[in-house]
């Protein structure tokens, strides 16, 4: 199982911040801080230092998707706000969910903090020589 936990947060967020909420948001799904294998995000968000921080300090990679992919990925909480600010109807929902899985959080927010979180549990499919996340493997 693949633990993929979606990020959206306002320009100059903190790592302490995005860090703060990702932790409430894996407790509320019964896991510990641990247990997050990736972060994912918007790929307008790939540079915003406390998320690019939170994903080094927790020791996962960062994935990011076009703003376009992710409007594609149905959600529970759309928002007409993050559409018109990013291009997709939602950032931290549709980026855990992007490449399939399952909800178990679904959008929380800090608003203090402008950082929102979600978080998906994806299976890994044996496909010969490696698992992957529902996705094809890169060679």
């Amino acid at each position: 199982m693949t633990v993929v936990v979606g990020v959206g947060a306002g320009r100059g967020v903190t790592a302490g911040a995005v860090l703060a909420l990702i932790e409430a948001t894996l407790r509320e799904a019964g896991l510990p801080l641990s247990a997050a294998d990736e972060l994912a995000t918007v790929d307008s968000k790939a540079e915003e230092a406390g998320i690019v921080e939170a994903a080094a300090r927790l020791g996962v990679p960062l994935r990011t998707r076009p703003a376009r992919e992710l409007a594609l990925v149905a959600v529970p909480h759309p928002s007409d706000a993050v559409l018109a600010a990013a291009g997709t109807p939602s950032v931290a929902e549709a980026a855990a969910l992007a490449g399939g899985g399952q909800l178990l959080v679904p959008k929380r927010t800090s608003v203090e903090e402008r950082v929102t979180c979600a978080v998906a549990r994806r299976r890994l499919l044996n496909v010969g020589h490696g698992y992957t996340g529902g996705e094809t493997p890169e060679c």
